[in-house]
């Protein structure tokens, strides 16, 4: 029998149905990834098979003795308790069962409150609290309040973790999760996971960190939009798409395969339907002779085909995602020059040196707290480094992802979110009207005066880009753009990033993501030496291997406390060469150079883009212009390798 089933069952908010008649079931030990688009209903969904809210029709059927445990997008805490309390509150009742047994009272049946401890394992409720702070690296004093969004998400996890239930229901758990917890959360879901040598250790101990002993044992069902976290934790893919539940065996590679073929054959069928219609409506606008049998049965084929177009849901369109990427920015975007910054004793960048250039795409990476944020504000200038320099490069627009999301009103309407006081807006030099604007990303013009707080959390995230991307600006400062978004939107932002022209800084734990958008990344290794941070070409998986291979070198030198054989007499090593007087000179007057150089190539891009420069004699400067043009740019690169060559010595 079915751990959880769901049959016939139907749900509304407004004229749209979130389940349409939809069944559901979920066997012991399995492992389902609940996909599907932002406001389609997948956390509704998730709160029925928790039994937190009930559908409008249908069946809802669990096994009488099974504990499920819900764990939100944003969880709720007690205000003024403990950690160690917060996760208590998993426990409650084997705590409030012992208390009663404890306190012996004369109308208790004790028998019947032993029973039910052993049953729930409440003889040691804390140390199975204790057990589970451990395994998560929460410190159970701290005051819950004083959390950061990635440890309150673990304080959640480890609350559900600790009662055992035999299904977990996680919506996006890998928010505000960094790297290394979403790692931990996959391995404790997985079982005995994959060997993490390339990683730095997690907790006290790798066995306390993953593995099959402590690996959870229940059924999961599970919200993400982190494709690589899928991958690895599906058993099954589920799929809510139009009121329905489409069960898709394997990972998400086989469920996009699978899908691809569904839609084609329903994009055929959908066609030849819509032909015959057509036909049909043609033949009926001539007039008929409905005492006719066969006319008769003709008109009724047409109000079946009339009727079942009527009810059919169709695709629904995908997003059009394009941005502003405003006017050109230098050459150089910013150089950090050993850049260190200190809050009190704490170090949180030592001695990091970078050039980053128009159009790279960087993404940093590192555990939440450890100074992503820190770092872009010395990057953008928006923070002056306490040793160290930072040189910016001209005629920077920056957009933030983050800054505007703490700004969102719920309370506005949509179409004021993008353009507040107008019913216009401008991108890439066109016009749009506001509502045709919100359709490229998939809300309907119905939906233009609504009121921010009616949005899914996927459809404030997609609303957010859509304001964001209204605005002209050379430099995107994404931080944790992906959280809610659904996977094609996903898709569709890494598509309008790869082609962006601008500079992009991306702070994200989505590993796929970062590894189909980034050109270089900047990753923490304070765990070496504290505030360290060291660039790498690549996204997330060329630096795993980078790091791996450093590592492994690192390891395999001779131990000191080993004799080794006797190298051979190795020469001194030569110092490092000083810049003569016209190389210091030289490198003086690149910067200059490079700014003179940038100049003329915009006046003669102005010139170049002038009609009047085709007509009539002037037409002859033509040729020589674009030429000179072209020479620019290898000038350019030509100074710019220069630069860095003389700075690097």
């Amino acid at each position: 029998m079915a751990l959880l089933s769901l049959t016939d069952a139907h749900l509304a908010y407004g004229h749209v149905p979130l389940l349409d008649g939809a069944a559901f079931s979920l066997e012991a030990g399995e492992r389902i990834g609940l996909i599907g688009r932002n406001g389609a209903g997948k956390s509704s969904l998730l709160k029925i098979l928790a039994g937190l809210e009930k559908p409008d029709d249908g069946l809802v059927q669990a096994q009488q003795t099974v504990r499920r445990i819900y764990v939100p997008q944003e969880p709720q805490f007690t205000a003024g308790v403990t950690v160690f309390d917060t996760v208590a509150e998993g426990v409650a009742e084997a705590r409030a069962l012992r208390d009663r047994y404890e306190a012996h009272a004369p109308d208790e049946d004790l028998d019947a409150l032993q029973s039910r401890l052993e049953a729930l394992d409440g003889w040691t409720w804390e140390q199975r609290v204790d057990e589970t702070l451990q395994r998560l690296r929460l410190d159970g004093g701290a005051r819950i309040e004083s959390l950061s969004g990635g440890t309150a998400k673990r304080a959640a996890l480890a609350r559900a973790l600790v009662a055992r239930p035999e299904v977990l229901l996680l919506d996006e758990p890998t928010n505000h999760l960094d790297l290394d917890a979403i790692d931990w959360l996959q391995e404790l879901l997985v079982g005995a996971g994959p060997p993490q040598a390339d990683r730095a250790p997690r907790g006290p101990t790798t066995k306390a960190s993953g593995g099959t002993k402590s690996a959870f044992r229940g059924a999961v069902v599970l919200i993400s939009h982190d494709r690589a976290f899928i991958d690895a934790v599906a058993t099954r893919i589920v799929e809510l798409d139009r009121g329905q539940l489409r069960s898709y065996p394997g990972n998400f590679a086989a469920f996009e395969a699978a899908k691809q073929r569904e839609l084609e054959a329903e994009a055929v069928a959908f066609a030849r339907a819509d032909k015959l219609l057509a036909q049909e409506e043609a033949w009926i606008r001539k007039g008929v002779e409905a005492r006719r049998t066969r006319s008769v049965s003709r008109i009724a084929r047409l109000e079946r085909l009339r009727e079942a177009r009527a009810q059919r849901r169709d695709v629904i369109g995908r997003a059009k995602l394009e941005v502003d990427s405003g006017q050109s920015s230098g050459r150089i975007v910013c150089e950090l020059q050993d850049v260190g910054m200190r809050f009190g004793d704490k170090v949180v960048v030592d001695g990091f040196s970078a050039t980053l250039l128009r159009g790279d795409k960087v993404g940093l990476i590192g555990p939440n707290g450890a100074g992503k944020t820190t770092l872009l504000k010395l990057m953008l200038g928006e923070l002056q480094p306490t040793s160290g320099s930072v040189r910016l490069g001209s005629r920077l627009q920056v957009a933030y992802f983050d800054q505007m999301r703490a700004g969102l009103s719920l309370d506005a309407t949509l179409a004021d979110t993008i353009s507040p006081g107008s019913e216009w807006v401008e991108v890439n030099g066109a016009r749009k009207h506001v509502s045709g604007y919100l359709g490229d990303f998939l809300f309907s013009p119905a939906r233009a005066n609504s009121p921010v707080r009616t949005l899914s959390g996927g459809e404030r995230n997609r609303l957010l880009l859509a304001r964001l991307f209204a605005l002209p600006a050379n430099v995107l400062v994404l931080d944790e753009p992906t959280n809610d978004l659904d996977i094609e939107t996903l898709e569709l932002l890494e598509e309008l990033l790869q082609s962006y022209r601008g500079t992009v800084f991306l702070v994200s734990h989505d590993r796929r993501f970062l590894d189909n958008v980034v050109t270089s990344t900047i990753a923490w290794e304070g765990d070496v030496q504290p505030g360290r941070w060291r660039e790498y070409e690549g996204g997330v998986e060329d630096w795993l291997a980078q790091r791996a291979r450093s590592r492994a070198a690192a390891a395999a030198k001779p131990s000191s406390a080993a004799p080794a054989p006797t190298p051979p007499k190795a020469e001194a090593p030569k110092a490092r060469a000083k810049l003569s007087y016209k190389e210091q000179r030289e490198l003086d007057d690149l910067p200059a150079r490079i700014e003179s150089l940038e100049a003329e190539q915009r006046r003669l891009a102005e010139r170049l883009a002038d009609p009047a420069l085709y007509a009539g004699a002037s037409a002859q400067e033509a040729p020589a212009l674009q030429a000179r043009f072209a020479a620019i740019e290898d000038e350019l690169m030509a100074a710019l390798e220069r630069w860095e060559a003389l700075g690097a010595r």
